[in-house]
């Protein structure tokens, strides 16, 4: 099929195969990894890149935080371990914050693959791991040499031999060895898995390279998302959002710009970094940014180096979103996933008929450690990290998604998992009645939560949370979703970040933020009111308060007297 050109059908069958490639690839790594994160929550990415170091195809199931910074990861892989130097077998890693995904505890695995012995592209995967050792899971770093282990660009396989000193290396610095292992060796083995499938395709279609089917990729890519932009109106459009940081608000400005060449945001203005770890590293920026224009512009377009590469932004260096080396970045998420709403707050302005009110944003992750066994035995604990989620912000044409990952597309752990690893017992986790932005359509709901020691020993709250000052902006007449809340059954109020003791036999209490709605809501659809109040996702004051109706009997609601 190389002696000619190909078919555009094949080019189309032969990129659908691609994308089934790298599907498979991280179906692999979600499968066979340790970390319950990865395992139960799909806290991943797997792509495939063409000699070059463009991606052609990443899988679905993935975050956008990991793979459309791992899209820029292998370049930097080439240009320490240029292509004619790699051999077959070889792989390289490293979690370096400013050439992977923007924190220490994302292992970047990439493997060049081989066809009849000629370097034909390579895979690349990201996997979040539990620990790895200094002050894991928490926004209280000052710089990153206290967030564990750092590995810079290495190669960790040489010709199919596991270089063993880098995993005893490895082994020694997280608290959970067995785990970090596996989850290392389930990076390699994907893309292993990866490359076997391509090399399949490449006989199957009788191909010799992947470079007419990479320039096919791009260049549609990158002229359907041109084409998309094309229908906007041009010009310049300004955005703030404000949020909680850490002792002090933070706030973030956007400046986005619609030309014919693409989108630009420029976060002149931003505030600088703060010394401690939730900065963030400019390829984490992009990469949310990225997610957030793509959602509006380009939502049906497939996501690769072509359909990015229009999508571009700008910040002045240590602006806390361009973190430079060593700032602190392990919570990186906290504010990078508040990206989308911040660009959405601009497009808004310029499409407001595409465009959700704000959300959660940032995930609520419930990150807890403490002993195995009471009493506490030295050196025998636990920790681990639940994955969860806030609201979704009201569209101008439906509801928002109560308690969704979104923008990350991470899902909510299982409480069964935790419990079977971590010392402690959920005794709630419900819908959060009220917590959504009432509205024409009202915001996604967040969560209530309460955990306690399973026990009746202490044990240690990880909290990097946001929306909790500043809740979800409503629009167009929507009200506010409600702010985030953490807590102790007995009384006192938690701080949004930092490590904090739970005692034994008292509760923790957490409430993720709901979404923001939009439009008037004495406009709303009285069923729609009505619905809510019978599936008890508002209360009968709500009802009356923000929807102006009064509930007379279980199946009908009246306007409320004035």
């Amino acid at each position: 099929m190389t002696a000619v050109q190909s078919s555009l059908i094949d080019l189309q069958i032969m990129w659908n195969r691609l994308i089934a490639v790298v599907e498979e690839q991280a179906q692999v790594l979600q499968r066979t990894a340790f970390s319950p994160i990865v395992r139960e929550a799909g806290d991943l990415s797997a792509g495939v890149f063409d000699m070059q170091g463009r991606m052609l195809a990443q899988a679905v199931t993935g975050t956008p935080g990991h793979i459309n910074s791992m899209a820029l990861t292998v370049g930097h892989v080439l240009r320490h371990f240029p292509a004619e130097t790699m051999k077959e077998g070889d792989a390289y890693i490293t979690n370096d914050p400013w050439m992977g995904t923007g924190h220490t505890s994302d292992f970047v695995v990439t493997t060049p693959c081989f066809h009849k012995g000629r370097m034909i592209g390579l895979f690349s995967c990201t996997s979040h791991l539990i620990d790895i050792g200094g002050m894991n899971a928490s926004t209280e770093t000052t710089d990153v040499f206290m967030e564990g282990l750092y590995i810079p660009m290495l190669k960790i396989v040489d010709r199919g031999a596991v270089n063993e000193t880098l995993m005893a290396m490895i082994r020694a610095n997280t608290r959970t060895p067995i785990d970090t292992e596996g989850d290392t060796y389930s990076l390699i083995a994907c893309n292993d898995v990866g490359c076997r499938r391509l090399v399949e395709m490449m006989d199957e279609f009788a191909l010799a390279s992947l470079d007419e089917l990479a320039e096919h990729i791009i260049a549609h890519s990158r002229a359907a998302v041109l084409s998309e932009i094309a229908k906007l109106p041009r010009g310049t459009w300004h955005n703030t959002l404000v949020t909680d940081g850490y002792g002090k608000p933070i706030t973030l400005q956007a400046a986005l710009t619609i030309s014919d060449a693409g989108i630009h945001v420029d976060f002149t203005g931003t505030d600088p970094i703060v010394p401690r770890g939730i900065n963030v590293p400019l390829c984490y920026t992009l990469a949310y940014t990225a997610y957030g224009l793509g959602c509006i512009v380009a939502k049906d377009i497939p996501n690769n180096y072509g359909s990015l590469e229009p999508l571009t932004i700008a910040a002045p260096e240590n602006a806390i979103v361009n973190a430079m080396k060593p700032a602190a970045v392990w919570s990186r998420h906290i504010i990078g996933q508040l990206m989308p709403d911040l660009v959405f707050g601009c497009l808004r302005q310029a499409v407001p008929d595409r465009v959700p009110a704000e959300g959660s944003a940032t995930l609520w992750n419930v990150t807890v450690s403490g002993a195995r066994h009471s009493p506490p035995r030295f050196g025998v604990n636990f920790r681990t990290t639940m994955t969860g989620s806030g609201g979704m912000g009201a569209l101008p044409y439906r509801d928002g998604l109560s308690v969704t990952g979104y923008p990350s597309g991470v899902r909510g752990t299982p409480v069964e998992i935790v419990e079977t690893i971590a010392s402690v017992i959920f005794w709630r986790k419900e819908y959060a009645e009220d917590s959504a932005g009432a509205g024409t359509y009202r915001g996604g709901l967040g969560q209530a939560i309460e955990i306690e020691s399973s026990i009746g020993e202490d044990f240690n709250f990880h909290a990097a949370h946001e929306r909790i000052i500043y809740p979800p902006r409503g629009y167009d007449g929507g009200q506010d979703g409600m702010p985030g809340l953490l807590a102790l059954r007995s009384g006192p109020r938690l701080r949004g970040k930092g490590v904090q003791p739970v005692p034994a036999g008292d509760r923790l209490l957490i409430r993720t933020p709901g979404g923001g709605g939009i439009g008037d809501p004495a406009k709303r659809d009285t069923a729609a009111v009505q619905a809510d109040l019978r599936a008890e996702l508002i209360s009968p004051q709500a009802a009356r308060d923000a929807y102006g109706m009064e509930a007379v009997a279980a199946d009908s609601l009246l306007p409320a007297a004035r």
